[in-house]
């Protein structure tokens, strides 16, 4: 085990990955989109061998159609159909690695098809988005260079100085234009305001919560070689707890576009409100009794 294992961000494989794919003469497959599934997965609740995810029914699904579209934003040009494709990559790795047999092999790849057809079709749901998924198609929407965070950080200024009707329009413009699909017949208004915030907060704990555990897991089989517990994870958990948020928020800019995360918390929170209990049940006592329940 390397001391690197220790970091908590996922360092994960997908240069092998590809080495062994090209060994193959297998298709190609694009490489950020499967650093995207490798990560995902060793940051789920699976188990890992050997620096690689263990394959199952149950964690396909759970990638594909629970937890990819709280993360990901693929840009314009990019196949949202890729990150199926990286699944059924490593299915065939681990089958010729004897971590699968032939009948398991056949199953997982069949799963993955169809479920990384779905997954390409939640990234367009209007009502699964999260504020950092909403505001990179935003920027991509409006031509913003997505590679230059100068770039990014002026355009958010200049929308956060338009008023909240003009930015719920521009919301609402993405369908039309075609960026997403329509979220339901109520479109883009305080309810639908919430529900994003709530889905951001929820999805960044969670990653958060998945990154303090990649590590725990990791110090586990430290102390089974009988080696100390190193300096970084002795010390107060509130600081680990920070550093977990401090990495989450770059992945998740990883996943979208580099930085926006940050941004969005640090510079720009009113543009991207993740309400508390508080504004919750403010909100909930405005709607009609039947509304509410």
């Amino acid at each position: 085990m390397n001391d690197e294992d220790l970091r908590l961000a996922p360092r994960t494989r997908a240069a092998d990955l590809l080495d062994w794919a090209a060994e193959q003469d297998r298709a190609p497959v694009a490489e950020e989109p499967l650093r995207t599934v490798l990560a995902l997965l060793e940051l789920g609740e699976g188990r890992m061998h050997d620096g690689w995810p263990e394959l199952t029914s149950n964690a396909v699904e759970h990638l594909l159609y629970e937890r990819l579209h709280l993360y990901v934003q693929p840009a314009p040009e990019a196949d949202p159909l890729a990150y199926g494709d990286a699944v059924r990559l490593l299915v065939d790795h681990q089958r010729a690695a004897k971590r699968l047999n032939a009948k398991r092999q056949e199953r997982l790849h069949a799963e993955a098809e169809w479920q990384g057809e779905v997954a390409a079709g939640l990234l367009r749901r209007a009502d699964l988005v999260t504020w950092p998924r909403l505001y990179a198609v935003l920027l991509h929407a409006h031509g913003v260079d997505t590679t230059d965070g100068a770039a990014v950080r002026d355009w958010l200024a200049g929308f956060a100085g338009l008023g909240e009707e003009e930015r719920l329009a521009g919301f609402e413009a993405l369908v039309p234009t075609g960026w997403l699909d329509e979220p339901d017949e109520q479109g883009w208004g305080p309810g639908r305001v919430l529900s994003v915030g709530m889905a951001t907060d929820g999805a960044r704990r969670l990653l958060e919560q998945g990154l303090m555990r990649r590590s725990y897991r990791n110090l586990a089989e430290l102390n089974a070689l009988g080696r100390p517990m190193p300096d970084e994870l002795a010390g107060d958990f509130g600081e680990f707890e920070t550093a977990a948020a401090e990495v989450a928020l770059d992945l998740i800019g990883e996943w979208t576009v580099p930085g926006l995360p940050r941004l969005l918390v640090e510079e720009f929170p009113e543009l991207a409100p993740e309400p508390g209990a508080e504004e919750i049940d403010a909100y909930l006592a405005q709607l009609p009794a039947e509304s509410a329940q």
